[in-house]
């Protein structure tokens, strides 16, 4: 449990308004974050544990590392979003650019 004062609950709010992220969640990043900066030595605590960890909680394609730049440039993604949302894949193809 966290007491915080009206003005570190407006702005706790606020935050959360525009990013859309649970209040919990936003503590645990700016705590993430903080450690990262203090620490900074790979001890527990760091931004690449974080990361690490959390990574199979994002919503991503399974082979995204094998085809980024599909994903990032050939339209890969938004083929990948309408599957998963039963939506029809486009049919034009597109040129890949680099």
């Amino acid at each position: 449990m966290v007491y915080l004062d009206a003005r570190d609950r407006q702005l706790l709010e606020s935050v959360a308004k525009a990013t859309g992220l649970a209040r919990t969640e936003l503590l645990r990043r700016g705590l993430w974050q903080l450690a990262s900066r203090t620490l900074g030595d790979g001890t527990a605590g760091s931004a690449f544990d974080y990361l690490t960890e959390t990574a199979s909680e994002q919503d991503t394609p399974p082979d995204l590392s094998e085809h980024a730049d599909d994903y990032l440039y050939g339209g890969g993604y938004e083929r990948w979003f309408g599957a998963k949302n039963n939506a029809p894949a486009p049919s034009k193809k597109r040129a890949r650019v680099r």
